[in-house]
C-alpha cells in the first residue's frame, strides 16, 4: 500500500446536503442508525402446502425474494424482497413469512390460492394470506458524529426558536476510504438534538429523527464494511458471498454514483473475457458480466431489460465487440431453468445470449 492509500484509509466522509437546493449541511466521519430492519412486513400463509416433501427450510433463508402469484389472476404477481421463513405459526397450518415490501405490495389480506416461488423453484402454495402486525419498533435516531456544519446549517441552528429544526428532504452522500463516491441515501429528517462532539473542537454530534427512503438492511452491514475500504482492484471479490449477499452487492454496484454518466463510457478495447466459474446464480451472472466489460465493480444491468439498456451505450459497450465466456457450462447448468415472476419457466442463459447478440456482442462459449 503506498503512502497516498495509507493516508486515505479511515477518511470515509459523509456529506449531508439539502436535496432540493443542493447546498451542504455539513460533513462528518461517523454515522449511527443507517442499518436496521425497518420496512419489513410479516405475512401468515394459511393452508400452506410446501412443494415436495420438505419445502423451504423452517426458520431459514428462502431466497433474495419470494414471488406471490394469485392463481385466479385477481392480483398481479408481486415480490416480497429479502424474504425469510419463520416457520409454522404455533398450533396452525399457516407458514409465517417476513420480508421487505414494496410499492406493489398486496392488500392486507387475500382469499384464494396463491403460488409461491423464488425465481429458481416453486416453494409451495397457500389458500390465502393476511398481513400480521408485529410489535411496533420505534425508528432509531440517525446521529452524525463529528459533524462540521456548513454555513447554511450553522445559521439555521443559530436562528432556530424551537428545539427541533425541520431539514425536510436531505441526501446523505457517502464516500469510501479512497474518497470515491460510494452511495447516496435520501432522508426526510428533523434535527432533534445537538451537542459538542468529542471528535474535535468546533465539531458537533447532530441527532436526526425521521426516516430513510430506503433503509440499509442489517444484512448489508458486512458488505458496507468491506466495500468502504474502496473499489476492488481485482474482479471476483464477491465470489465467497451467498446468493442473498450477491444480490446486495449487485444492488450497491447498480446504485453506486459514477462520474460523467451522461457520456459514453465505452472502453478502447473491444475484446472481453468472462470468468464463468462464479456464475452459479442470477446475481453472479450480472456481476460477472459487469466486471467482464467494465472491470472490478463494473455494472452492466441486473436483468435482461437493463442489460439491453446498458449494452445500448454509456455503460462500457457501444458495439461491436467480442466476449469469450469461459466455463460457460456452469451458467448453462444453473440458469437454463428459472422462473419468471408469474411462475413460467424460461431459459435465462439463452435469453442473455440473445440480448448480447442483439447488441452486437459476439460471444464465444468455452
Amino acid at each position: 500500500m503506498d503512502d497516498e492509500d495509507e493516508a486515505r484509509r479511515g477518511r470515509t466522509r459523509y456529506t449531508l446536503t439539502d436535496a432540493e437546493l443542493g447546498h451542504a449541511w455539513g460533513t462528518c466521519v461517523e454515522v449511527e442508525g443507517l442499518f436496521g430492519e425497518t420496512g419489513r412486513e410479516t405475512y401468515e400463509l394459511f393452508g400452506w402446502v410446501p412443494e415436495g416433501a420438505e419445502g423451504p427450510e423452517v426458520g431459514g433463508w428462502i431466497g433474495r425474494g419470494v414471488w406471490f402469484v394469485p392463481e385466479d389472476g385477481a392480483l398481479d404477481a408481486w415480490l416480497l424482497e429479502d424474504a425469510e421463513s419463520l416457520g409454522p405459526y404455533p398450533g396452525t397450518e399457516a407458514l409465517v413469512l417476513t420480508g421487505r415490501g414494496n410499492h406493489l405490495a398486496p392488500p392486507e389480506e387475500h382469499h384464494g390460492t396463491v403460488l409461491l416461488h423464488d425465481g429458481r423453484r416453486r416453494l409451495g402454495s397457500c389458500r390465502g394470506f393476511a398481513r400480521a402486525l408485529p410489535p411496533g419498533r420505534p425508528d432509531l435516531p440517525i446521529v452524525l458524529r463529528g459533524l462540521a456544519p456548513g454555513e447554511e446549517l450553522r445559521r439555521a441552528l443559530e436562528a432556530a426558536t424551537r428545539p427541533t429544526l425541520d431539514l425536510g428532504e436531505a441526501a446523505l452522500e457517502v464516500r469510501d476510504d479512497r474518497g470515491e463516491p460510494f452511495d447516496e441515501l435520501l432522508l426526510w429528517v428533523t434535527v432533534s438534538g445537538r451537542r459538542p462532539s468529542a471528535l474535535g473542537a468546533d465539531l458537533i454530534d447532530l441527532e436526526l429523527e425521521g426516516k430513510l427512503a430506503a433503509p440499509v438492511p442489517e444484512a448489508a452491514r458486512p458488505l458496507w464494511e468491506r466495500r468502504l475500504a474502496g473499489v476492488p482492484r481485482t474482479t471476483g471479490t464477491w465470489a465467497d458471498l451467498d446468493t442473498r449477499q450477491r444480490w446486495a452487492w449487485l444492488d450497491h454496484v447498480r446504485r453506486r454514483p459514477r462520474a460523467h454518466t451522461d457520456v459514453d463510457l465505452a472502453p478502447s478495447r473491444r475484446a472481453h473475457e468472462l470468468d464463468g466459474r462464479l456464475v452459479t446464480d442470477v446475481p453472479g451472472l450480472y456481476l460477472a458480466l459487469g466486471e467482464a466489460v467494465n472491470g472490478p465493480d463494473g455494472y452492466l444491468g441486473a436483468d435482461p431489460h437493463s442489460l439491453a439498456d446498458c449494452l445500448g451505450g454509456g455503460f462500457g459497450h457501444s458495439g461491436p465487440a467480442t466476449l469469450l465466456w469461459r466455463d460457460s457450462a456452469v451458467a448453462r447448468d444453473h440458469l437454463s431453468a428459472v422462473l419468471s415472476p408469474d411462475g413460467a419457466p424460461y431459459d435465462l442463459f439463452r435469453c442473455v445470449l440473445d440480448v448480447l447478440a442483439e447488441r452486437r456482442m459476439r460471444v464465444t462459449l468455452a
